[in-house]
């Protein structure tokens, strides 16, 4: 069952943007809130919501971390219509936002675990909620380790975070690495899937969690596997494949499985029992 907790889940409430955050050349942060303040629905780490922009359409995204009772945030990486039209929008601008839909990280399951977050590109921005989440409730959760990666310096998103307050967190160890050499840059260099290997973090008592372009997410597993991880000690996310988010459309399945109402998120050892075709 979906997650919405609105009378219809396909009335979008309507929100205004009440912050813009220029994140990389082709990624902004909007932040958004009820009119009047607060947020238009509870959301947990990897749940996504759909935003609306008239008369231009709407669109699936995740919604990166709320800020307690606030506001919620989505960065949304420039990629056609849709997006441009939110690139284009600024602070005050109102949108509809619908959901939140999707099953979400499994939090509780992972307490007393160590953490690995492998990220890529614009993929940081799911995981970003349940690495926040990790943080906010620290007491609950192990070491925390961070790999993240993107083709460029100026393509790395949340740099704030990143570079100053993720590695000054009790117990967190964070790796950036870009996938070529350039002028100013002196971290690591080479792809995130390699540096995974690299690092070899112990799978002794460590849940990893992952979201990227396909192809790095696909080398990643061969990684993690290599590495000793089981398939039920690796996650990931499939909300590339959500469409109308209340399993209506039928476009998200996978054999008798629908992204939006059993997923996005699925340990590897249950995309196993899937048709190949995720």
């Amino acid at each position: 069952m979906h997650k919405c907790n609105c009378e219809n889940p396909l009335v979008p409430e309507i929100v205004e943007v009440i912050d813009i955050i220029d994140e990389t050349p082709d990624v902004k942060t909007f932040k958004v809130s009820k009119i009047g303040g607060g947020v238009p629905f509870d959301v947990m780490p990897g749940q996504l919501a759909m935003v609306s922009l008239v008369p231009v359409g709407e669109g699936m995204f995740s919604v990166s971390w709320q800020e307690d009772n606030d506001h919620l945030q989505f960065a949304i990486k420039r990629v056609g219509l849709m997006t441009d039209e939110l690139h284009r929008i600024e602070v005050g601008q109102k949108l509809g936002v619908r959901g939140p839909y999707g099953n979400g990280f499994p939090v509780e399951a992972c307490k007393g675990k160590n953490m690995l977050f492998i990220g890529g590109g614009i993929g940081l921005a799911p995981l970003r909620s349940f690495i926040k989440y990790c943080f906010k409730h620290r007491e609950d959760y192990g070491k925390i380790t961070i790999i993240y990666g993107s083709r460029s310096y100026a393509d790395l998103c949340f740099k704030d975070e990143l570079f100053d307050k993720w590695p000054k967190e009790k117990e967190t160890e964070v790796y950036v690495t870009i996938d070529k050499p350039e002028e100013g840059w002196d971290g690591h260099v080479g792809f995130v899937p390699s540096y995974l290997e690299e690092l070899n973090i112990s799978p002794e008592n460590t849940i990893a969690v992952t979201c990227g372009p396909p192809v790095m997410i696909k080398f990643v597993l061969e990684v993690l596997e290599k590495m000793g991880y089981t398939d039920d000690q690796v996650i990931t996310t499939l909300e590339m494949r959500m469409k109308c988010g209340i399993g209506k459309c039928g476009r998200c399945n996978i054999g008798s499985e629908y992204i939006c109402l059993d997923g996005p998120v699925f340990t590897l050892a249950q995309l196993k029992q899937l048709p190949p075709e995720w």
